[in-house]
């Protein structure tokens, strides 16, 4: 569960970086005004459709990106407070007790009766 989030988590930084590095800075603007190169995009989004296009879909990615930051954060969280916890399972602690002398069978105690 752990490793499908992460790799979604990963594939939502590779998305989100390549949609900012797609987006026209607000001085790029200015600069198209001076000569040539400004209407490229206008003809795959529209006219003003490249900038609400890109914004929305990198919100969303944003979005989904700090949700799974947050899934990811629980989820360490869940497994640091369980490895911290000590699990002593009693059965084997009253299984295995120490044999007494007279089951040993040892000289050095000998059986009193």
């Amino acid at each position: 569960m752990e490793a499908i989030i992460l790799a979604i988590h990963v594939t939502l930084v590779i998305t989100m970086v390549v949609f900012i590095l797609l987006q026209r800075g607000k001085g790029a603007d200015a600069g198209a005004a001076f000569g040539g190169g400004g209407g490229a995009s206008q003809g795959v989004f529209g006219s003003a459709g490249s900038a609400n296009f890109l914004s929305r879909t990198t919100a969303f990615l944003a979005t989904a990106f700090f949700g799974t930051s947050l899934v990811l954060a629980v989820v360490a969280s869940n497994r640091a407070s369980d490895e911290g916890q000590i699990q002593i399972d009693d059965s084997i602690l009253l299984e295995e007790s120490a044999p007494t002398p007279q089951e040993t069978g040892d000289p050095a105690f000998p059986d009193v009766e």
